[in-house]
């Protein structure tokens, strides 16, 4: 690969810091799958305790970890409230006993403790306080702890005047996002429904029942109504236990406004995503009537199954995720076109593991099976090749940065281009690729790797954060002109 003439790195590197911790349950030995419960003798011993020792206890509690968290005591009261039925019936507790059981039914957990990789890069939807010719940049971050788990954090970026870029401040304590009630989709639902090949009268009255648009209330409103010769089939049980499993998939999480970004959290809330949210791709997108909207996918991991998902939220505050659905959405990597094409709402995808391809939303919410782009054709690129985040819209065309892997899994990144009208059809095509991991990227969690999951346009560059070997993130830009002009025609 020659990246010489076109890559600026920058001497800026955002590597894991084990000091960002959030706050979690723990459950004395459930993980271990002892034959009793350890919850209930640990309260036991707890109510042993006077009142002196219990305050003394809280107090130095709240001493070491008050400042490392947002309202440690809420945290405390919220965890004790998840296990107060192991309290023995007809006890009062005090105040701090509570927060004493609470605090002893937590621990912290390191989102970064093990890497920092797979950035994502969109316009932040805060563009105070800036110079002439400089853009705040949101950037998304995968960030990787304990068990390998991977959660979504954010930091934000100041890019330009010019070729500079500046990372604004990451202190301060994490907040996880308070789940708060989601606003389901029918249209969503029917489109899981037909993945699960369910299509039976059950379905089909709750799918007439319900609006389009449906609260968790609603839904068990009409589940409760469903009449007793639908409920009397034989595959009546199992169809509302997977209505009720895909509609518990969907959620939506909330941030207070004082949490700034970059203490914002994003953890895996369902079953489905229990082992990881992995790679988020994000992309500021704009609908037909002109609004816009951030939207992302990612992968969801539970240990052995992966599925995509999608994210919505017009402020990166209030976010809600739904499930992807249709072919083209059960591998990793589907990556939305930032504004519908030509009416459609289109998406890059890699749905036979190994071949770049376009998937088209249909009017049933389903990704359609895709149309190949790009095959593994070249040495670097032999063993599979996908995108490295949304496509970025040009006067030449859809620029589409690619990724390719070749002889002993080493990760670069490449660049293609794409009719702005049909976006099917490859215009060109950068033959020697744009970024490979240099003598310290190489080295890591993973060696060998460079990949994204998306960057920006702005003052005529392509400005692009990556992962490097899953272990820290680096920063590039390249100028929009000489890149476009190295493009080969296909």
């Amino acid at each position: 690969m020659n990246e010489q003439e076109l890559a600026t790195r920058f001497d800026i590197t955002l590597a894991p810091d084990p000091r960002r911790v959030v706050i979690k349950l723990f459950v004395p030995g459930e993980d271990a799958q002892l034959p009793y419960n350890r919850a209930s003798s640990l309260i036991e011993r707890i109510l042993r305790l006077d009142e002196d020792e219990i305050d003394r206890l809280l107090a130095d509690v709240r001493a070491r970890f008050a400042g490392r968290h947002h309202d440690l005591c809420a945290v405390f009261q919220h965890h004790y409230d998840l296990v107060h039925h192991r309290v023995p019936a007809g006890v009062e507790l005090s105040p701090a006993a509570r927060s004493l059981i609470g605090a002893y039914f937590s621990h912290e957990f390191s989102v970064e403790a093990a890497a920092l990789c797979n950035p994502s890069m969109v316009p932040h939807p805060d563009q105070s306080g800036l110079e002439p010719g400089q853009l705040r940049a949101a950037v998304s971050l995968r960030q990787i702890g304990e068990g390998h788990i991977s959660s979504i954090g954010f930091c934000s970026a100041v890019l330009g005047p010019g070729e500079s870029i500046r990372i604004e401040d990451r202190d301060g304590p994490l907040m996880i996002g308070h789940r708060v009630g989601a606003r389901h989709r029918r249209e969503l639902l029917a489109a899981a429904l037909t993945d699960e090949d369910l299509d039976n009268e059950a379905c089909a009255y709750v799918l007439g029942e319900l609006p389009e648009r449906f609260t968790d209330e609603e839904f068990e409103e009409v589940l409760g109504h469903l009449p007793a010769e639908l409920t009397a089939r034989a595959t009546s049980e199992s169809t509302l236990q997977t209505i009720r499993r895909v509609v518990a998939g969907d959620y939506a999480v909330t941030f207070p406004a004082t949490i700034p970004l970059h203490q914002r959290v994003l953890w895996p809330a369902t079953p489905a995503e229990s082992h990881g949210m992995e790679d988020a791709r994000f992309v500021q997108f704009t609908d037909a009537q002109g609004r816009q909207i951030y939207k992302a996918t990612y992968t969801a991991y539970d240990g052995r199954h992966i599925g995509g998902r999608e994210i919505q939220t017009r402020d990166l505050r209030h976010f809600e995720v739904t499930a992807l659905r249709g072919p083209a959405a059960r591998n990793k990597g589907l990556a939305l076109f930032p504004r519908p094409v030509n009416g459609r709402h289109v998406a890059l995808c890699r749905s036979d593991g190994e071949t770049l391809g376009l998937s088209i939303r249909d009017d049933k919410y389903r990704w359609a099976p895709p149309t190949p782009l790009l095959r593994p054709h070249r040495g670097w690129d032999l063993i599979q090749v996908g995108n490295c985040g949304s496509p970025l819209e040009t006067e030449a065309g859809w620029l589409v940065l690619t990724h390719g892997v070749g002889p002993m899994r080493r990760y670069a990144i490449g660049a293609m281009l794409l009719d702005l009208e049909d976006p099917a059809r490859v215009v060109a095509d950068l033959p020697d690729g744009l970024l490979d991991p240099d003598e310290v990227e190489r080295e890591g969690y993973v060696p060998n790797v460079l990949y994204s999951c998306g960057g920006v346009l702005h003052e005529g560059r392509l400005w692009l954060p990556y992962g490097a070997s899953d272990v820290r993130v680096g920063f590039a830009s390249f100028p929009l002109d000489r890149l476009l002009s190295r493009m080969q025609p296909v």
